[in-house]
């Protein structure tokens, strides 16, 4: 992929799974965008404490309320600081715990990249997921 569309931004990936994570991390970079991967809310939680911040977030839904806090907390955290994120699950979307955030685009797994990287977009413009 050759457009960077994601030029100079930062993106916030957690997913559980290291190859989903790294493969989430190549599209992105490809589109020009800088990645830190975390594997669980602790430690999303602690990159987001890091004297950077992020313009966006991938987040896995699956992670569910996980005892250090779940991902759907991260993502209330995120809204009050008004990062933009995308949910990424391999649950069908009307079965979906996420719908508490209307505004955030949702991804089924499997996923394609142009798809992956369209979410992205429209969540950094601040346009309407559906």
């Amino acid at each position: 992929m050759t457009d960077k569309v994601l030029a100079g931004k930062r993106c916030l990936v957690m997913d559980d799974e290291f190859l989903i994570a790294l493969d989430i991390q190549q599209i992105l970079e490809a589109a020009g965008a800088s990645v830190v991967c975390a594997s669980n809310t602790t430690d999303a939680l602690s990159a987001l404490g890091e004297k950077f911040t992020f313009d966006i977030a991938v987040l896995d839904v699956q992670l569910g309320e996980a005892a250090d806090g779940g991902t759907l907390d991260l993502a209330r955290m995120l809204a009050g600081k008004n990062v933009p994120f995308v949910f990424l699950t391999g649950m069908r979307q009307s079965d979906l715990h996420a719908m508490d955030f209307p505004e955030a685009p949702v991804v089924e797994k499997p996923y394609e990249a142009p798809l992956l990287l369209y979410a992205v977009t429209r969540a950094l413009a601040g346009k309407p997921a559906r």
